[in-house]
């Protein structure tokens, strides 16, 4: 049987860590939960959310999953938007893709991998809706590199569709919708310039975001 002691190991020497460079730093943390940013972003194991943005555990809360996507049947997802936005209060949720998207270079691949693609089928659904973009494009690093950008934009307008983020613009409370994506070749994060903080905004940073992203120039990013 296989062990894990060397993480167990590891989790000694974390936890000691942290605690000679701030003694009441776990008691802070187990008093309560106070983040400002929700992140929703892909399962890929490259992309840790804390890590890239340099954040100490409580300081975002966070939910992932493949291809960083808001269905508004997911009651999994829609229930963490909840509670970041009507619980905890948070005031922006950030959906970061990342380059080079394993869920998003499937939908190019004519093959079948079982129950994935049932999950998959979102951005196929995109893929559809911006065919003539993308068939425009002949390499085929830049037409999934693309396709990534084109899927944050779609989420960041689902997350502000939800009845959730809808009601709390309603009361006016301070929340932003924005769409980031990740350069596993450099590590750096874009802003796709797509911030929304009401309803009005939507339909106008959406357009503008998909024009600038016809316009820009397409060249590799591995």
């Amino acid at each position: 049987m296989g062990t894990l002691e060397h993480l167990l190991d590891n989790n000694q020497k974390w936890s000691k860590n942290v605690t000679l460079e701030d003694p009441i730093f776990f008691d802070k943390l187990a008093d309560q939960q106070s983040p400002e940013y929700m992140w929703i972003g892909c399962s890929d194991s490259r992309v840790p959310a804390n890590n890239i943005v340099k954040l100490l555990p409580g300081d975002m809360f966070v939910h992932r999953n493949i291809a960083n996507l808001v269905v508004h049947t997911d009651l999994n997802c829609l229930s963490v938007i909840q509670y970041a936005v009507d619980v905890l209060k948070v005031k922006h949720i950030i959906v970061c893709g990342h380059y080079s998207c394993g869920g998003v270079k499937t939908v190019f691949e004519d093959r079948q991998f079982g129950l994935i693609d049932n999950w998959l089928r979102h951005i196929q659904d995109v893929k559809v809706k911006h065919e003539t973009f993308l068939s425009n494009i002949d390499d085929p690093v830049v037409k999934v590199n693309k396709l990534c950008e084109l899927n944050v934009i779609e989420q960041v307008v689902n997350v502000s569709r939800t009845t959730i983020v809808q009601q709390a613009w309603q009361k006016n409370q301070d929340l932003t919708v924005h769409g980031w994506i990740y350069g596993l070749h450099n590590g750096l994060l874009k802003d796709l310039k797509v911030s929304m903080t009401n309803s009005e905004e939507v339909p106008v940073l959406y357009d503008n975001a998909i024009h600038r992203l016809e316009l820009s120039v397409t060249s590799p990013i591995k």
